[in-house]
């Protein structure tokens, strides 16, 4: 080890990430305690590292904190992550951040500061590339000032912010290709009702628990698209058809377009959502690239509607991923199964169902018909409300008629998931 260069062993100290381990292991030598200084470029304080961080004070937490910081002269990554921990006093956190904005590229800040300090201001604008900061307050953001040439990556957590500082927030990130936006407390004006986020770099969004009447995202680039736990009026994606993959996960919206120019989608992932097939599918319908379909937990809009099989064969010839899984009713399972189209490039089958009973079990048969290419095959079902002897009956039942069916397509694989 003594051979190793100064440089080698700030390397391997900045790997252990977690700063206890970095200080014990730099006490192994004036040679470590020399990397340590010069050479670390890597710092976390995370209150699950080390159980002792929960029985200190604030005060005490900041102290050691501000110690250990200042040992070091190139620190590139900054997280200081206490979910233990209140708050801390706006004078040390300034002092971090002024300390080493010179050469920080990364900083994960979770703490909530007292009295509210504009972190945008004090940490290290020119060579910050990633940000992250929670359960903290953004005001005054002016990109004529606020500049942030390298940063590409943004998450906000639990963050109060007004709609048009988070606007311009995104303006002063040029290279901006990731925003992670959670739990944020957005203020309006009185004369403001829409959101408007406008980037040209952007290529990932992912949004969760957002309330807005209308949000709208400008992004030439966008490739990947997640909303989650939302609840939007009117939610629009206006780009140049480069998504790749959109993701809705339990939201609520009255209208969505995510515009015509959808020829590049490869994944489609819906979930506890209403939707209007027919509309949906119209707005997905040019997506000739779409390899993974899944359908989950979904709610017509119309009682009538069903998810049509044979026009997602004819419009996704690729698909290769097929998740389904909603209430089947009586007279509507051969909604768009009469024909002989196939799924031919089907190899992944997931088929969801909430009641158990004989018109799952036939769905199931049907499909299976249709993908020749099928490879695996896994089924979800819930069984923790079967409580009377009818109802074990009629799951043994399904199970057997399961079994029976699969013996006709020995080279598929089978699995079963119950909740």
């Amino acid at each position: 080890m003594e051979y190793l260069p100064v440089e080698v062993i700030g390397n391997i100290l900045s790997r252990l990430g977690a700063a206890r381990d970095v200080v014990i292991a730099s006490t192994t030598c004036r040679k470590w305690r020399e990397a340590w200084r010069d050479h670390l470029h890597t710092l976390t304080f995370n209150s699950n590292d080390w159980p002792v961080y929960h029985e200190m004070t604030s005060s005490r937490l900041e102290i050691l904190i501000t110690q250990t910081i200042f040992q070091t002269t190139g620190l590139q990554s900054l997280s200081i992550l206490m979910d233990e921990v209140d708050e801390f006093s706006a004078a040390p956190v300034i002092a971090w951040l002024m300390y080493t904005r010179e050469t920080l590229r990364q900083l994960y800040y979770t703490v909530r500061t007292t009295p509210t300090i504009n972190i945008l201001e004090k940490c290290g604008r020119q060579k910050l590339e990633v940000f992250a900061l929670s359960h903290n307050t953004l005001t005054g953001v002016d990109p004529s000032y606020q500049k942030f040439p390298c940063l590409r990556s943004l998450y906000l957590s639990y963050v109060s912010v007004s709609a048009l500082d988070l606007s311009l927030l995104l303006t002063a990130c040029p290279k901006i290709e990731v925003l992670n936006l959670m739990s944020l407390d957005i203020a309006m004006s009185d004369t403001q009702t829409t959101m408007l986020l406008s980037s040209l770099s952007l290529k990932d969004i992912y949004v969760e628990a957002i309330s807005l009447d209308k949000f709208i995202l400008e992004a030439d680039s966008i490739e990947r698209l997640h909303l989650k736990d939302c609840t939007l009026e009117v939610f629009e994606l206006v780009g140049k058809g480069t998504l790749r993959l959109l993701k809705i996960d339990d939201v609520s919206v009255i209208h969505l377009d995510i515009g015509e120019s959808t020829e590049n989608l490869e994944v489609v992932d819906v979930s506890n959502f209403t939707i209007m097939w027919a509309k949906f599918h119209h707005m997905i319908s040019r997506s000739s690239k779409l390899r993974r379909l899944r359908l989950w937990g979904v709610v017509f809009d119309d009682e009538d509607e069903m998810v049509d099989m044979e026009t997602i064969s004819a419009c996704f010839p690729l698909l290769r991923r097929l998740s389904l899984s909603y209430d089947l009713r009586e007279g509507t399972l051969h909604y768009g199964l009469q024909s002989s189209f196939q799924l031919a490039n089907v190899v992944f089958l997931e088929l969801g169902w909430t009641v158990i009973n004989d018109l799952f079990t036939h769905w199931v048969a049907e499909l299976l018909e249709r993908c020749p290419n099928l490879r695996k095959l896994v089924i979800y079902g819930v069984v923790s409300e079967a409580k009377t002897h009818e109802d074990f009956h009629m799951l043994a039942k399904f199970t057997s008629s399961i079994v029976r069916l699969m013996r006709k397509y020995l080279h598929v694989e089978v699995q079963f998931e119950y909740e």
